[in-house]
């Protein structure tokens, strides 16, 4: 029985799922199962992911309920019901690199509960200029995070840090300690973070997992409407699927 499940939610990535797919398939801890969630995808992602069997093995679970919420809660107590006792997720737009699930693996049984890591721009997407403001733009998300008087209330055991859910590793224990998810479309990961926050203490960041990011918000809403997004401010008119 695998302990290490990898859980990847998916909606219409086609074009870029193949490349998360051998992304994973080189990482330099290979013991795990991976999962892909098929979040009712119109176009060939799932087929895709099926065919990357040849490659490396592939489950494909379909989740009909629409939202990343939904497609990730399902993949992780799918993955409990089958023996995972550790989950790492990503997601289908993003590159993790080789050392990735090592290092989740090893803050994971290292005693963190929640483990989470570093994201940069995918190298593929944007050149130095935009590479360049995506970091900008999460440091000021990840300030503005820490400052926000919602997040510094006496409930909760853990200082307030930004995670990204594309790359993030949590105990299946913690996972259901903390109720999970929250099963809606994006965005959830402050509310998912909050709810490990209220649950434990043990929650670490390790350099050492990184994971590309795409940078398609930036280029679908400019610059003031991704600091918007990633200050908490929604997506105003905008679609929250920048595709």
């Amino acid at each position: 029985m695998t302990e290490l499940w990898v859980i990847v939610p998916a909606y219409n990535e086609a074009a870029r799922i193949g490349q998360t797919l051998a992304a994973l398939a080189v990482q330099t801890d290979r013991a795990f199962e991976l999962l892909v969630v098929d979040n009712g995808s119109s176009d060939d992602t799932a087929a895709i992911a099926r065919a990357f069997t040849a490659a490396f093995p592939v489950h494909v679970l379909s989740e009909p309920e629409k939202g990343v919420g939904c497609a990730v809660d399902s993949g992780f107590r799918y993955a409990i019901a089958r023996g995972a006792t550790l989950l790492a997720r990503t997601d289908a737009d993003c590159l993790p690199r080789p050392g990735w699930l090592a290092a989740a693996r090893s803050g994971l049984t290292g005693g963190a509960g929640l483990m989470c890591g570093r994201i940069t721009a995918r190298r593929d997407e944007h050149g130095i200029a935009g590479r360049a403001l995506f970091r900008v733009l999460v440091a000021l998300a990840a300030g503005f995070g820490r400052l926000r008087p919602a997040h510094r209330s006496g409930q909760f055991l853990a200082p307030y840090r930004m995670h990204a859910g594309n790359n993030m590793a949590i105990t299946a224990e913690l996972y259901l300690a903390c109720g999970g998810m929250p099963r809606r479309p994006s965005p959830t990961d402050r509310t998912f973070l909050n709810r490990v926050r209220r649950t434990t203490r043990a929650i670490r960041h390790s350099r050492h997992m990184v994971v590309e990011n795409s940078t398609r918000r930036l280029s679908a809403y400019g610059i003031a409407g991704t600091a918007k997004w990633y200050l908490d401010r929604g997506s105003g008119s905008l679609t929250v699927d920048p595709r």
